[in-house]
């Protein structure tokens, strides 16, 4: 009999509690589901961005890469261009319209657009992450500088190179921004400038034919 009754005595003092609180704790399931369902639904739509815009840039990849010797024809390069844009209009926070906006660049540029490669270019700096928890590949962003400057260097503007690369620290890309740098002196008519450039990159480490070929060419000038 005391088992009995101390049974009863529980399911009254769990009725009291449900009565009490039992409203309290519907509301605070319900509102947990619904935070818990709204963060798969935000992580999935997530996972269904990165991979739309992976698709995109594995698209520009297989466009790009033809075999050796063999132009990218007029309809790729539109294609390539369709989908950078894509990129960089739905998915602009990821790093594959950054990487894609590069090959749009170098479409541009084989279409003698400069002005467009240059915007293609400008946008990549304009839209570079520089946050604790997500920054901007320091790669990328000096082979866009330096892609950049030769963009300039093409339309004849040559003060706006020289500003560019002067405020660049370039690290490991020293040897290419100090041949860049030496083209603009050349084309300015600069030649002594443009040789100690040129001699500044087979310092820093270039070695190549065409930087020697950049300095005979000078030193026949002489």
């Amino acid at each position: 009999m005391a088992l009995h009754a101390a049974e009863e005595e529980t399911i009254e003092s769990l009725k009291r509690w449900w009565k009490e609180n039992g409203k309290q704790l519907v509301v605070l399931v319900i509102v947990v589901f619904a935070g818990y369902t709204g963060w798969l639904l935000w992580q999935n739509a997530r996972l269904d961005k990165a991979e739309a815009a992976s698709d995109l840039y594995e698209e520009i990849l297989t466009l790009v890469n033809t075999e050796p010797g063999v132009p990218i024809s007029a309809s790729s390069s539109r294609r390539i261009l369709e989908a950078a844009d894509e990129l960089q209009t739905e998915y602009s926070n990821s790093v594959y319209a950054m990487f894609a906006a590069l090959f749009a660049a170098q479409q541009h540029v084989r279409d003698n657009d400069l002005d467009a490669a240059e915007a293609s270019l400008q946008w990549i700096l304009d839209n570079a992450k520089t946050g604790i928890l997500k920054q901007t590949d320091d790669g990328l962003l000096l082979t866009t500088n330096l892609r950049l400057g030769r963009v300039l260097l093409a339309k004849g503007e040559h003060e706006r190179v020289l500003t560019l690369v002067n405020g660049i620290d370039p690290k490991t890309f020293a040897p290419a921004f100090d041949e860049l740098r030496g083209d603009v002196y050349n084309a300015m008519g600069r030649a002594e400038d443009a040789r100690e450039a040129y001699e500044a990159a087979q310092q820093a480490g270039s070695n190549s034919e065409a930087l020697r070929m950049k300095l005979a060419e000078l030193a026949d000038e002489t």
